[in-house]
C-alpha cells in the first residue's frame, strides 16, 4: 500500500498539489484522473520520488519516502516498475535486450536466470518468440506497449506506475492493454497506480480512483461508485460526452 498524507507541492509559488491525501491499495488498479492542469502528473511523479514535497508524507508500506537514505531508495527502486507514456524502449536494443536491461542493472541473477526471467515476462504479455530479436521500430505500437509492461514487471515489483498507458493506441488495443494491467495487478498483488484521462479505462479497470481538481482531491472511489456519485465536478468530467451521459442515466 502507498499512503499519501496531506501532501503539498508548488513550483515558483504556484501550488499544484494542495493538501492531497489518498490510499493506493495492493492488488488493485489505482487511477489518478482529472483535467489537464489538475495535478495528476505531478502527483504521479511525486509518488515515484521525482519531486520533493513542500509538506506531507508518502509512505510505501509505512516507509516514509522523504526519510529514506540512499541505500533504502536504491532498494525501493528494485520494488518499483514504471510504464512510461511513450513506452520509452531503447531504440538501439532488441525487444529482449530491453527487458533484460533492468535485470542487468539491478539484479544479482546469473546470465541464464536473467534470460529465463525475461523470456517468462515476454510470454506473460503474449509477445511471440519470433519478435524477441526485433528492434522496437519493427513492431507495432501495441506490441511496444506490451514489451514495456514486460520490462516494468521483470524485477517482480511490488509497485507499478503507468503514465497514460493507452496513449496513441487504437480502442481495441487499449482494451487489451487495460486487461493486461488489471490481470497482472491481481495475479501478483501489485499496488498499481495509473495516470489516465481515458474514460474507457476508468470504467473498465478503475478499482480505486482519485479525482483531482485544481490540485485538490475532489473525490475518491471505485468505478462502480462513479455511476451513482452526485459529485458535480466528477460527473462533469467523467460524463462529459453524450454517450457516457446515456450510460449513467441507464445505470440509474
Amino acid at each position: 500500500m502507498i499512503e499519501v498524507k496531506d501532501i503539498v507541492k508548488s513550483f515558483e509559488g504556484n501550488v499544484v498539489l494542495d493538501h492531497v491525501s489518498a490510499e493506493m491499495r495492493d492488488g488493485e488498479v489505482n487511477m489518478i484522473i482529472g483535467q489537464s492542469g489538475s495535478g495528476k502528473t505531478v502527483l504521479l511523479k511525486s509518488l515515484i520520488g521525482l519531486h520533493n514535497l513542500d509538506h506531507g508524507q508518502i509512505l510505501y508500506d509505512g516507509r516514509d519516502l522523504a526519510e529514506m537514505r540512499n541505500k533504502d531508495i536504491r532498494l525501493l527502486h528494485r520494488e518499483v516498475g514504471v510504464l512510461f507514456q511513450g513506452s520509452a524502449l531503447f531504440d538501439s536494443m532488441s525487444v529482449i535486450e530491453n527487458v533484460l536491461f533492468p535485470l542487468e542493472m539491478f539484479s544479482h541473477k546469473s546470465r541464464e536466470e536473467m534470460r529465463e526471467r525475461a523470456e517468462f515476462c515476454l510470454r506473460r504479455v503474449e509477445i511471440p518468440e519470433h519478435v524477441w530479436h526485433l528492434m522496437p521500430s519493427e513492431i507495432s505500437g501495441g506490441q511496444q506497449k506490451r514489451v514495456a509492461i514486460a520490462r516494468a514487471i521483470v524485477l517482480e515489483p511490488r509497485y507499478l506506475f503507468c503514465d497514460e498507458p493507452n496513449s496513441g493506441l487504437d480502442p481495441k488495443t487499449s482494451l487489451v492493454i487495460d486487461a493486461l494491467i488489471r490481470d497482472i495487478t491481481r495475479e501478483y498483488n501489485i499496488c498499481t497506480v495509473v495516470n489516465s484521462h481515458d474514460m474507457n479505462s476508468i470504467m473498465e479497470i478503475g478499482d480505486n480512483i482519485v479525482f483531482l481538481k485544481g490540485g485538490k482531491k475532489e473525490w475518491q472511489g471505485s468505478r462502480h461508485e462513479i455511476i451513482t456519485s452526485e459529485n458535480e465536478a466528477l460527473n462533469d468530467f467523467v460524463f462529459a460526452s453524450e454517450l457516457f451521459k446515456k450510460i449513467k442515466t441507464a445505470a440509474l
